[in-house]
């Protein structure tokens, strides 16, 4: 980040404190002090020439969860200011008045409707849009854009895999075999030249991280994998639905898209690009009442002859040098209290009392390492920044 460099003079009770060339980043300041020290304020004045953004950022679909996390996370980014924000059945409003949390964020446009963002003045895109309404409109984007598309509309690379999953067919073929899948950890030298990028889905996020690893160096079977996943009901997104309203889920656990949620062929299908053969899960998703936070389960076979211990040093020689994916020591159970807020995930492995078979734990915040804190971090490495520039939030606990 660029030191700020900004005066202010304070004027206190008989005196007067100077603080010159104050620098953000470096803490170099000189200080003059005279007088009486009494702490009675009289006058403060800041100037602060505020910088310009090098990356001009659209992001659409702002009036979600997802859209709403980018502009927090935003907020502290040095080099990416948003320009234009969409939300149709918003438009002509204040973000503040949708969400009143970003009422000190004065810089913000004002939303308007998809058909109205004027993209001359953008450099990269974020889509938040509901899965079914993306492909249409990023078609139609310029082609100099950079994109990161929240949505389903990219994950999958056979066309045919989506219409069977999402009742309706691919609208931009061409643009679909463009699309990179954007697991960070995984995929990031795709990543760095892609034009557009299909940020993974939560559940899928958390489940491949673990089981990649484990799967390339052909550590566990590919059968017999069952994945038990709950999600905080931020997960479920911000519509009215009698499912989701408090007296619905509190006090409760709701399993739901028993046997055909729409994230198990996005995660097949990144388990059998790893295993260069087809692999099958069986994976049931459940809404938890908390807001955020997600917990994967994952039930495996180990292969012949290979230990937990032998899983574990797997995912430590994986992971060692990389920011956001942890392994915890050894018996520390991970909790998604300890990522909530943040774009971390945090994993275990432990031995299952079945002989041969091992039990791995995944967490991770669902809107952030599940959403648009990896959206962010594929950003930044494809616009040539650091990837954890902006996601330096410590978890939120409690």
């Amino acid at each position: 980040m660029s030191a700020a460099t900004f005066s202010s003079t304070c004027f206190l009770k008989g005196s007067e404190l100077k603080v010159s060339n104050l620098k953000k980043k470096y803490g170099n300041c000189k200080l003059r002090v005279g007088g009486s020290t009494a702490l009675s304020t009289k006058r403060l004045q800041i100037s602060n020439s505020k910088q310009e953004k090098q990356v001009r950022v659209a992001l659409l679909g702002a009036s979600g969860y997802t859209g709403a996390e980018i502009i927090r996370l935003l907020a502290n980014h040095p080099y990416f200011g948003i320009t234009v924000m969409t939300a149709d059945r918003n438009a002509g409003k204040s973000m503040d008045s949708v969400f009143p949390h970003f009422i000190t964020q004065e810089d913000l446009p004002v939303l308007v409707s998809t058909s109205d963002a004027d993209f001359s003045d953008v450099d990269a895109v974020f889509c938040c849009l509901p899965h079914g309404t993306t492909q249409e409109i990023i078609k139609g984007l310029p082609k100099g854009l950079k994109i990161v598309d929240l949505s389903a509309d990219f994950r999958l690379q056979d066309i045919s895999e989506y219409e069977q999953w999402y009742g309706q067919p691919h609208r931009a073929p061409d643009l679909q075999e463009e699309a990179v899948y954007g697991l960070t950890e995984i995929l990031r030298e795709e990543i760095k030249s892609a034009r557009l990028v299909a940020n993974p889905g939560c559940y899928p996020t958390s489940i491949q991280l673990p089981l990649v690893p484990l799967i390339k160096a052909n550590l566990i079977e590919h059968k017999n994998i069952i994945i038990d996943a709950k999600s905080g009901v931020s997960g479920a997104g911000r519509g009215a639905k009698v499912a989701n309203l408090y007296t619905e889920l509190t006090e409760g656990i709701m399993s739901y898209g028993v046997t055909k949620h729409r994230h198990v062929p996005e995660i097949e299908q990144g388990l059998s690009n790893a295993a260069h053969s087809k692999v099958t899960i069986s994976f049931t998703p459940h809404l938890m009442p908390m807001s955020r936070g997600m917990q994967s389960s994952i039930y495996v076979e180990m292969a012949s002859g290979v230990t937990t211990e032998d899983l574990y040093q797997q995912l430590k020689v994986s992971y060692q040098d990389e920011e956001f994916v942890k392994l915890l020591e050894k018996g520390v159970v991970p909790r998604t209290h300890d990522v909530r807020g943040s774009n971390y995930c945090y994993m275990n492995v432990f031995p299952d009392r079945i002989p041969g078979r091992a039990i791995i734990i995944s967490v991770i915040d669902n809107l952030v390492k599940g959403a648009s804190g990896q959206a962010l971090q594929n950003l930044n490495i494809m616009m040539g920044f650091p990837e954890n520039t902006g996601l330096g939030y410590l978890p939120l606990f409690p």
